[in-house]
């Protein structure tokens, strides 16, 4: 379905239709599709949420395991993080980028009842503040760095490829959450 999702989105620019190669894990090589793929990443979320309600939303796939409503909290606030990493990349000479951790920010900033809905839209609305910034840099900006705590040096162009496949892997992981719990339900 993802796959299916991704090679869905399209769009146009004037009169010329665009064809997106939005293939899951290929290179990030192709700065137009890297950023597009960028930009786009909430509507594939939306995509792969289409449909989503109730017990689905909190339905826990295995022991350890993030629900749908965590994993969206998780991709809203982690767009916080991309917005203040990628403006001190821009600003700061070698800014050190502090590492957060996840565990703490889900169980801390209580993910498990945070709404899917609203997590979305701070994701889709942080993230068109986030492309707006970067699309247009020359190329030379793509290759300022910081200094991450725990992943050491990253380079703007690292950082958005990152970013770019981490809201892409959790579309994949809420998938699987998804057809777990479908599973689990033809067992009842």
């Amino acid at each position: 379905m993802l796959l299916a999702a991704i090679a869905s989105l399209s769009g146009s620019r004037g009169d010329r239709p665009i064809r997106y190669n939005f293939a899951v894990g290929a290179p990030l090589s192709d700065r137009s599709s890297l950023l597009e793929r960028f930009r786009r990443g909430p509507e594939l979320l939306a995509v792969v949420l289409t449909g989503v309600f109730g017990e689905e939303e909190d339905f826990i796939a295995a022991p350890g395991k993030w629900s749908i409503r965590q994993l969206v909290a998780h991709l809203a606030d982690t767009e916080l993080v991309v917005a203040h990493r990628f403006r001190q990349v821009l600003a700061e000479e070698n800014p050190t980028l502090v590492a957060f951790n996840q565990e703490a920010w889900a169980a801390n900033l209580d993910y498990a009842r945070r709404k899917p809905k609203q997590s979305l839209e701070t994701l889709r609305r942080l993230r068109a503040e986030n492309y707006e910034l970067v699309k247009d840099l020359p190329e030379t900006a793509l290759g300022r760095h910081g200094n991450h705590t725990e992943r050491g040096r990253l380079t703007l162009r690292e950082m958005l490829e990152g970013f770019t496949s981490h809201t892409e892997t959790h579309a994949r992981q809420i998938e699987g959450v998804r057809e777990a719990y479908k599973a689990a339900r033809t067992k009842l």
